[in-house]
């Protein structure tokens, strides 16, 4: 790395390390805001680290980070910038007991993870990871096997802190009103609740919360979460014959005629899927719940409709049983109104011109908080923040797209000063 790159690095990777041993594993179960007592744990520490740095900042009732820098003199009246990230890591696997590895200087070769001599461990490999081979004689943040790492998104929260330092350690550079914020439960899906927008002045947004450096990201999911309750009819086993409606079976037909081709593992690009993501019962109750996603709306709706379709089928099956379908929306595609505010993209794509970072604009295969703040009216892109295999034990971020990230925000915080 340049000289430049070191600096950002520095302001980056030491508080990145410290975010991700704090476990903020959110919990889509629960009704209250924030869904896990970590995510407070994590925040509060940010309320620290931001009066440390002299930056006003509030911590709301429901775990909302809000911090402002005031404009550069005479940049007074410069459109208000916001950049968000997300406190909480997905339950998808485990996020306590986060043990990173830090690797200097990559050898580009395999990487297993986990203790030698407990049999198969999961691994990182080059030959099958494109992303991990071109970062050979580079350094990485990774797994030790047992949980995931968290760069999503404690990368996004690490570069906007150290970005926020930058920015106030160099006062030569300009800027209109800054806005930073640090939200909950973001993996659950809810979709900003609580979020006190009259708080916040941004014009625009930007969420870190993205990939490989060089992706951005300006359209995502329609998002809906399907609830699907099976009441059936128990009796005693040895006298079921022409009676019985087993709740447990019924969960499980309707969930194998949910069509393969259009899973997440067998779609991309733009192509939608439905996907069950837990199933529980017993012979006379169960409860499936299944996320819809479509980048068109109509097509979402759609699969919203099969899902009551199938859910005759089953009860036409299982005499006796009765299946209902409550289905709800969680966001919705940012692109038609972030397509009203044409300059939220161009500013961002001078500014990795300027950092020489290659624009690449790329569907969401999925959400960020930026969804539902665009929905609320401030349009808000997606940056990348340099993780890779999120949500799982092969997670591993790398330092110099971290540190790209972070001087992105810088110039694009110039940028805007400069309209």
């Amino acid at each position: 790395m340049c000289a430049e790159e070191n600096d950002f690095a520095a302001l980056v990777v030491p508080r990145f390390l410290r975010y991700v041993k704090i476990w903020t594993t959110s919990d889509r179960r629960m009704e209250e805001t924030p869904s896990s007592p970590g995510q407070w744990d994590l925040a509060k520490l940010l309320v620290e680290e931001l009066a440390e740095l002299g930056i006003d900042r509030e911590l709301t009732s429901h775990c909302y980070v809000i911090a402002r820098l005031p404009a550069s003199p005479g940049f007074e009246a410069k459109p208000a910038v916001g950049f968000l990230a997300h406190l909480d890591t997905a339950q998808d696997v485990s996020g306590k007991h986060v043990k990173p590895v830090f690797v200097e200087k990559y050898d580009g070769k395999k990487i297993a993870l986990g203790p030698p001599g407990t049999g198969e461990v999961p691994c990182l490999d080059p030959k099958t990871d494109s992303g991990l081979a071109a970062q050979k004689g580079k350094a990485i943040i990774h797994t030790d096997g047992n949980t995931l790492l968290g760069a999503d998104d404690k990368a996004g929260i690490a570069e906007i802190m150290g970005a926020a330092e930058y920015i106030l350690s160099h006062p030569e550079i300009k800027h209109g009103p800054l806005e930073i914020v640090f939200s909950p439960d973001e993996e659950t899906g809810k979709g900003l609740p609580f979020f006190p927008l009259e708080k916040c002045s941004a014009r625009v947004c930007y969420t870190l919360d993205g990939g490989a450096l060089g992706e951005f990201e300006a359209e995502c999911f329609n998002a809906w979460a399907a609830q699907l309750r099976f009441s059936g009819k128990a009796i005693h086993l040895g006298q079921a014959r022409g009676t019985l409606a087993n709740a447990c079976l019924m969960a499980a037909s309707f969930a194998v005629m949910l069509p393969r081709p259009e899973s997440p593992e067998a779609t991309d690009g733009y192509y939608g899927y439905y996907c069950p993501t837990e199933i529980k019962g017993s012979l006379e109750s169960a409860e499936l719940e299944v996320y819809i996603r479509d980048f068109d709306s109509s097509r979402a709706r759609e699969r919203i409709e099969a899902l009551n379709v199938f859910a005759r089928a089953v009860e036409a099956q299982f005499p006796g049983g009765k299946v209902t379908v409550d289905a709800k929306m969680q966001y919705c595609n940012m692109k038609e109104k972030i397509d009203r505010s044409p300059e939220v993209l161009s500013k961002l794509k001078e500014a990795a011109g300027r950092t020489r970072i290659e624009f690449t604009l790329k569907p969401i295969r999925g959400g960020t908080d930026g969804s539902k703040l665009t929905e609320m009216g401030i349009p808000t892109p997606n940056i990348f923040t340099g993780g890779r295999n999120f949500h799982s034990v092969c997670e591993w971020v790398s330092v110099c797209d971290m540190a790209a990230a972070c001087a992105l925000i810088v110039e694009l915080v110039k940028v805007w000063a400069d309209c």
